[in-house]
C-alpha cells in the first residue's frame, strides 16, 4: 500500500512511517511531498494520508500522528504504548519534555535532518533508531510487570 505524507521529516513523520512498517504494512511504500500536495497525491495515488493538517491519520484532540495510528489499528502492544508517550512528548509542543526520554529523541531527529535530508534515506537510518527504543521500551514495560 502507499502512504503519504509531508516532506522534511522530523519526530510523527519518522515514528510513523517505522509503526506503519512494522506493525500495520510491511510493504508500505511512502511518498514526501510539500504540505500543499498532500490530499492531491493521495487522490491521484489511493495512498493513505498521515500526519498532515486534515487527514484521518493526523493529530487530533491532543494527540500526535503516532497515537492516532495506534488507536485507528487497534495495537495495544504496551511497549508501543510506552513509546507513544515518548514520541508523543518528543513532537507536540505543548508537551514538549513531559517524557524524560523525549529530549534525546528530538535531538536524534534534527541531527539525522541535518545529516540526511533525503525523506526516504532519513527514515532508513533512523529505523535502526526506533528499533532499538522500542526494544528498550519492551525491556522496561517487562519489568514494571
Amino acid at each position: 500500500m502507499k502512504w503519504v505524507t509531508r516532506s522534511h521529516v522530523h519526530v510523527d513523520r519518522v515514528a510513523c512511517p517505522w509503526l506503519i512498517s512494522r506493525f500495520v504494512d510491511s510493504d508500505a511504500e511512502f511518498i514526501f511531498v510539500p504540505k500543499s500536495q498532500v490530499e492531491r497525491v493521495a487522490e491521484e495515488t489511493g495512498a493513505i494520508p498521515f500526519d498532515a493538517p486534515g487527514v484521518e491519520l493526523g493529530h487530533h484532540d491532543g494527540k500526535c500522528s503516532f497515537e492516532t495510528i495506534i488507536e485507528h489499528y487497534r495495537l495495544t502492544d504496551p511497549a508501543l504504548l510506552r513509546l507513544a508517550r515518548i514520541v508523543h512528548s518528543a513532537d507536540v509542543h505543548a508537551d514538549r519534555g513531559a517524557d524524560p526520554i523525549a529530549p534525546g529523541l528530538e535531538a536524534i531527529a534534527v541531527g539525522y535532518s541535518l545529516r540526511f535530508p533525503d525523506d526516504l534515506e532519513n527514515l532508513e537510518r533512523q529505523f535502526e533508531v526506533y528499533d532499538a527504543l522500542y526494544a528498550w521500551c519492551r525491556l522496561q514495560v517487562a519489568k514494571e510487570r
